[in-house]
């Protein structure tokens, strides 16, 4: 456990049932939503990777980068 976390949970360990629910709550969805992007980010293909990278290299080229 890195030094940070003993910290965090250090201060986590003085709130409430409620508090330390809506906690658990928060770290139990971000490490869902962690895994969804790790999972998706390996179902993608090399062809999709290029696209994209084809996409990004031409709205370089066009300037068109607000949405990069």
């Amino acid at each position: 456990m890195t030094e940070l976390l003993k910290q965090a949970i250090s201060q986590i360990e003085k709130l409430s049932d409620v508090q330390l629910d809506a906690i658990a709550t928060l770290i139990l969805a971000q490490l869902q939503d962690e895994q969804k992007w790790d999972a998706r980010f390996a179902e993608t293909t090399d062809e999709q990777w290029d696209r994209m990278a084809a996409m990004v290299r031409q709205a370089i080229a066009t300037g068109e980068t607000r949405y990069i």
